[in-house]
């Protein structure tokens, strides 16, 4: 017989792991150990569960690329100890972590699963347990060789499992909070789990998993507006230290065309600065050269970033630029490393 699977659930901090102290109506975190005590219901599934939380749980609101590396070190020290790992995350930050981590752990062959929720887990009306279950339940599942079905990092969310890097949070009220804009969700759950096999992501090479903990910080997005005044870039690219910037344009990745403008960023690229064009929009993808507007940001050497999203976009460029030893920026940030942007 084969064993249960055995999953490590993660606690960051979050809503997800609070509960409501009913005397003074404050929320507290509570101990992450009496796991099974508090939801019963665990006990039903097929896995075995262990737990491990941050010292001092934090609001997803205070992340930091160096919690990104800590995550990742845990996953790194237990990686042949589990079969899959859940990790419980506030909502608002939760999509920049997935990105990130899907970056930072090369060669992952086992899943890394990232859900929270928008009540605490002790409120009569919440979605935690839901979605604590089912992210536990997706992440042991198996295929029949033994080997883990999901084999990337995802975010579980509303009865849907999506891409981590593919996501982004459009609402702080209703459950659905999180979208995969540019590709279909990988599974969904109802009475069934269904799962779109043909999307998942599997490293076909059997190379040991490589955890990268070096991120650069040093970088901006810059949201382009009606209005923006040259001054405002002018500050900008003289940050003292600033190795790269996104910007954000309109529709296919299309900016003001005045010579201001284009003269700002192209005295940016040639300091060094990695400038790469990611849409305001909300789905779609960047097309330089599609209209004039945008033509003039190609000719410079403005990045295109294709359809990802920004969570996605500000992650990966942390992750090249704290490569020891790069290699071309913007080759490697125009092909996809991890599905997280088109092909």
């Amino acid at each position: 017989m084969s064993k249960k699977p055995a999953i490590l659930l993660i606690y960051t901090g979050g809503t997800i792991g609070m509960v409501k102290d009913f005397k003074t109506g404050a929320l507290k975190a509570f101990n992450f150990t009496q796991l099974l005590e508090r939801i019963p219901e665990l006990h039903l599934l097929d896995c075995s569960i262990e737990t491990y939380s941050f010292d001092v749980p934090i609001d997803s609101s205070d992340m930091h690329p160096s919690m990104w590396s800590k995550m990742a070190e845990v996953i790194k020290n237990n990686y042949h100890l589990y079969d899959g790992f859940v990790i419980l995350h506030g909502s608002d930050t939760m999509s920049y972590t997935a990105s990130a981590l899907s970056f930072m752990l090369e060669n992952l062959q086992k899943p890394v699963i990232l859900t929270g929720s928008q009540l605490p887990i002790g409120d009569l009306r919440t979605d935690a347990k839901e979605n604590l279950i089912t992210a536990i339940q997706i992440a042991a599942l198996q295929q029949e060789s033994g080997k883990p079905l999901i084999q990337e990092v995802c975010l579980y969310f509303e009865y849907k499992l999506y891409r981590g890097n593919r996501t982004s949070k459009v609402s702080s009220e209703f459950f659905n909070a999180f979208t995969s804009p540019n590709i279909p969700h990988l599974a969904e759950s109802g009475v069934h789990l269904k799962i779109n096999k043909d999307l998942l992501l599997y490293n076909h090479q059997d190379k040991a998993l490589k955890v990268h903990t070096l991120l650069c910080n040093e970088v901006v997005i810059l949201k382009i507006f009606p209005g923006i005044q040259p001054s405002v870039l002018e500050a900008i690219f003289a940050i003292d230290g600033l190795k790269g910037v996104i910007i954000q344009t309109y529709g296919s990745g299309n900016a003001p065309s005045q010579a201001w403008f284009i003269d700002s960023l192209k005295r940016a690229i040639d300091k060094g600065i990695q400038v790469v064009n990611v849409t305001q929009c909300q789905s779609g993808s960047v097309d330089m050269g599609k209209y004039a507007t945008s033509t003039e940001l190609k000719k410079i050497g403005v990045i295109s970033g294709k359809d990802i999203t920004i969570e996605a976009a500000i992650t990966k460029m942390m992750f090249l630029l704290g490569q020891e030893n790069p290699n071309n920026f913007k080759t490697e940030f125009e092909r996809p490393i991890c599905g997280e942007i088109e092909k």
